[in-house]
């Protein structure tokens, strides 16, 4: 049986879910030696997680940039980095069959002594799939697919040999070895934007995700604002019998809110207050060195706002 509602780790032991803050680093037109150094960095920073992408090219530049694969990446930063939380913002259900994902998953989990955030999107990007002969699926049969993949996620990680028969996707007597470091299990972030993914996040997600539309990104098109995508969020929760508050709710934002304090300040106050939890700022392109801003909003601002920041109860 694949288990339908995950249990939020923190609700199991009690804690309110205090804010977190990361980085979106990228790794696209990036050798590995600056990769690296800039995972160093949120982690010597005190940042509670910083990201990859998940895509074979740069998709915000010329075809023919450099971009190092996701999931071997994430393995070396796991060795490299000693206490933020890792992963991908986020991984296309598109490119991997759903038991391999979950075993390269538990590798960086134990690479990292439990530090990973599983994030799992629909998938999206048409050109890269069209450069690498990945079939593209129309949305409806993504977010089918995105669903089962989900499924068995739940259920190798459930600890009992798992069986599944569904219209995409099989396993017959898959074991999973080794476990987790992680227990129950590796939290779950669903990135979702739209109406039906939303919904989806709101029945399976330890951490829902989601941006502002920015044109030649995955929110491209999408005209219901974020205060109306969180409303949604929290009525699709109530419908699915699980409450809100126990589901992390983060969102991200282009490198402009690193360039003064006030500007980060601005984004985390706006976005608490509707109900977020989690607040994300790329870092910007070709920083070698943490530009003075950055080193006080680490080192001043966010230790402040652990203390007085107020997270809106969702709804």
């Amino acid at each position: 049986m694949v288990p339908s509602q995950p249990i939020h780790r923190e609700a199991l032991e009690g804690m309110t879910l205090e804010p977190r803050f990361g980085l979106f680093m990228s790794q696209a037109n990036k050798s590995w030696s600056q990769v690296r150094d800039e995972f160093v960095l949120a982690d010597d920073l005190g940042f509670d997680h910083a990201w990859l992408v998940d895509h074979l090219l740069d998709t915000d530049g010329p075809p023919d940039l450099p971009c190092l694969e996701a999931w071997t990446l994430l393995a070396a930063i796991a060795r490299e980095t000693s206490r933020v939380r890792i992963g991908t913002l986020v991984t296309s259900n598109t490119y991997r069959h759903p038991s391999i994902l979950m075993k390269e998953a538990v590798t960086v989990d134990h690479l990292s002594d439990g530090r990973l955030i599983l994030g799992l999107g629909a998938g999206w990007q048409l050109d890269e799939h069209r450069r690498y002969g990945i079939p593209l699926p129309p949305p409806g049969e993504r977010v089918d697919r995105l669903e089962e993949a989900i499924q068995v996620a739940l259920l190798l990680m459930s600890g009992e040999p798992a069986t599944f028969d569904g219209r995409y996707y099989r396993l017959d007597d898959a074991r999973f070895e080794p476990r987790p470091v992680q227990q129950p299990r590796i939290p779950l972030l669903i990135a979702a934007h739209r109406p039906r993914m939303i919904a989806l996040a709101a029945r399976y997600a330890d951490q829902w995700d989601t941006f502002p539309e920015i044109a030649g990104t995955a929110t491209e098109g999408v005209t219901e604002s974020v205060p109306d995508r969180m409303a949604r969020f929290v009525a699709a929760c109530r419908a699915a019998g699980r409450d809100p508050s126990t589901v992390r709710r983060s969102l991200w934002a282009d490198a402009s809110i690193l360039e003064s304090v006030d500007a980060y300040v601005g984004f985390v106050e706006r976005h608490a207050a509707l109900g977020f939890t989690d607040f994300t700022a790329v870092l910007p392109r070709g920083v070698a060195n943490p530009t003075p801003v950055l080193v006080e909003i680490a080192e001043r601002v966010i230790p402040e706002l652990r203390r007085t920041l107020v997270v809106a109860e969702p709804g």
